[in-house]
């Protein structure tokens, strides 16, 4: 159960957005597009020298001045008293859990990675619903979700502070929903951290696989929440961390069963596959194939 949470295009362009997705097996490039709110290449790194990926920048966030120092604010998610979650109240909490810089490192850029792709995927499935008068996901709370979705990790590292305590590492997914809730986030963000896990867990899994869980579901309950879960599957924390092909992230899924590499392969008909290329050459990362 430790590698549940860790392993498992540009058909027609969405107003030129930047996408890592591909549809039906057309290959995806990047894109650029004013309407997402930055210039891709204008757009200025808002990690320090000593953290990973730089690739990763503001344009994540869509924010409408890349080059500002200003802090991003993700005015469409508040927290529980009502007040906007920002950008440096993230890194900064994933700061305070972490026992050691290593392990922020390691878990501030998969969770970024993570958000990413989940941001590419809801752009993706809101263009596809536009075009059919139907609502698309809360962006914002996408990204929200997908830098906050791990931060339950840092309480399953081992007594060394580098290694995953792999007993104690099904558990992260609550934890990571009990540190959203002390650090006033609200159930609508913490929801991400305790339903990300495999290709979601419900209650007769928790039974029928003997888990030391309480017997509850713990499977994606919201659209965010799916996008986020789904783009979770296509990057690991391994040593070194890489990114994982759809091809590999079913055949992750189907060690848990054929109906696990089923639902996966669902949501990949919803919401599509990565194209992981060029975003794994950009974070200097090699792809599990």
């Amino acid at each position: 159960m430790a590698t549940r949470s860790d392993e498992a295009g540009n058909a027609a362009s969405n107003d030129g957005a930047v996408f890592y997705v591909k549809q039906s097996g057309v290959g995806a490039g990047p894109g650029t597009n004013a309407s997402a709110g930055a210039d891709a290449g204008a757009a200025t790194s808002l990690i320090g020298a000593d953290e990973p990926c730089p690739f990763l920048t503001d344009e994540l966030l869509g924010s409408t001045d890349p080059a500002s120092a200003v802090p991003a604010v993700f005015d469409c998610v508040p927290d529980f008293d009502g007040a906007p979650v920002t950008w440096d109240r993230i890194r900064e909490l994933h700061r305070s859990c972490a026992p050691n810089p290593a392990a922020f490192g390691l878990l501030w850029t998969h969770c970024r990675i993570v958000a990413l792709l989940a941001r590419d995927f809801a752009r993706r499935y809101a263009f596809r619903a536009k075009r059919q008068g139907l609502s698309g996901p809360n962006e914002q709370l996408v990204v929200v979700g997908g830098l906050l979705h791990d931060i339950g990790v840092y309480r399953v590292f081992a007594a060394d502070g580098t290694t995953f305590d792999h007993d104690r590492y099904l558990f992260h997914g609550l934890e990571g929903w009990l540190i959203l809730h002390e650090n006033g986030f609200g159930e609508r963000i913490a929801g991400f951290a305790r339903d990300h896990t495999g290709v979601g867990m419900t209650r007769r899994d928790v039974l029928d696989e003997g888990l030391r869980l309480p017997a509850d579901d713990y499977s994606p309950r919201t659209l965010e929440e799916e996008l986020v879960m789904y783009a979770d599957k296509f990057h690991t924390k391994s040593t070194p961390p890489t990114f994982v092909s759809p091809a590999a992230a079913r055949r992750s899924a189907r060690r848990f069963g054929e109906a696990k590499a089923r639902r996966l392969d669902r949501f990949a008909e919803k919401f599509g596959e990565p194209d992981l290329e060029e975003l794994a050459a950009a974070c200097g990362m090699e792809i599990r194939r």
